[in-house]
């Protein structure tokens, strides 16, 4: 038995028939092709399925997608404006705050949130925000710095 799921993801509508079981981070990935939102556990355990769901970062692998139906998603692609990467996207860049990459999808949408409530964080601010991600390659320095930059970054503007 499918069912009808709709909702917008990047600002764009988005809707198809689907499993009832099928999980919010298989439908962003298998109907959708945004495959930037990384299944990396199944448990929620290392957050590189981290996107925004109604302004809220949430754990993708977590959420049945009819659970979303006519929710405001926001995945790693709709970070980038006309072409330009996120300040945070660029920062990570900018920084080395990646090394193999799986992760830093899901990092840049919690540090997107951690941002917007903080603008200024502090180190251990930062590393509070990122507590549900896990990097198995950079041993976080790298990201905390990019995130700062991108905190100064975003304040100059």
């Amino acid at each position: 038995m499918a069912i009808q799921v709709s909702m917008t993801v990047n600002g764009m509508p988005a809707s198809a028939e689907i499993d009832p079981r099928t999980l919010l981070v298989q439908f962003l990935r298998e109907n959708l092709a945004l495959t930037g939102t990384h299944v990396g556990c199944d448990t929620s355990q290392c957050g590189a399925c981290t996107i925004h769901l109604n302004g809220q970062a949430v754990k993708s692998c977590t959420l049945l997608a009819v659970q979303c139906d006519g929710a405001q998603i926001k995945t790693i692609e709709g970070m980038a404006t006309d072409g330009k990467l996120h300040p945070i996207q660029d920062a990570f860049w900018e920084k080395h705050g990646l090394q193999c990459g799986f992760c830093t999808p899901g990092m840049i949408m919690s540090a997107a949130q951690l941002l917007e409530r903080n603008p200024k964080p502090t180190e251990q601010e930062i590393r509070h925000g990122l507590d549900g991600n896990l990097c198995r390659c950079t041993g976080y320095h790298n990201i905390v710095k990019a995130i700062q930059y991108a905190a100064e970054t975003m304040a100059a503007r």
